[in-house]
């Protein structure tokens, strides 16, 4: 199961919003948009994502500057549909375009081309995971201005969101939408 939530700082202090990602969003760019109206102001916006304990994820949006984003673990997070909005090539230090979608035209899309079996299927599968390390990337630095410093967010696991909220003094905020 997922959580997604905004976090949005005024001068009156963190205000949060739960948000049904998938329905809204299917990029970076999107979520960047979506953030942003939770601000109107341009003051700072926290996208906070957690899948099951598996991993979390933190966006930070900054008026019009662009997102930064930290994901506690990459390989979990490729694994799911939020994850992949998080993971740009950017990010994995590829060029766009650079993975499998350039390659769209030779997949068997709709299983009635002869000649590939099950194995190749797999090889490619785990190629491609391959290309996405295991623990955390981005900017672990993102929330040092706001009290949460690198190591502390490497550290994070289980309830990280909460965690994180508490360091911000948002957490009965936050609780309100989880």
């Amino acid at each position: 199961m997922y959580f997604a939530a905004l976090l949005a700082r005024t001068e009156d202090g963190w205000e949060a919003s739960d948000t049904e990602l998938l329905d809204n969003v299917e990029t970076l760019s999107d979520l960047a948009d979506l953030a942003r109206e939770a601000s109107p102001d341009d003051d700072t916006v926290l996208v906070l994502i957690e899948h099951e304990d598996a991993w979390f994820g933190v966006v930070r949006i900054d008026g019009e500057d662009d997102p930064r984003i930290y994901v506690s673990d990459a390989a979990a997070a490729a694994r799911s549909s939020y994850g992949e909005i998080l993971l740009t090539d950017e990010l994995l230090g590829r060029d766009p375009g650079d993975d499998d979608v350039a390659d769209l035209d030779s997949l068997d899309l709709d299983g009635t081309e002869d000649g590939d079996d099950e194995d190749d299927d797999a090889a490619g599968g785990a190629t491609s995971a391959e290309a996405v390390p295991h623990g955390p990337l981005g900017d672990p630095g993102i929330l040092d201005d706001l009290g949460v410093g690198e190591k502390e967010l490497k550290s994070l696991s289980t309830d990280a969101l909460t965690e994180i909220a508490e360091s911000l003094g948002a957490s009965e905020t936050l609780e309100t939408v989880r």
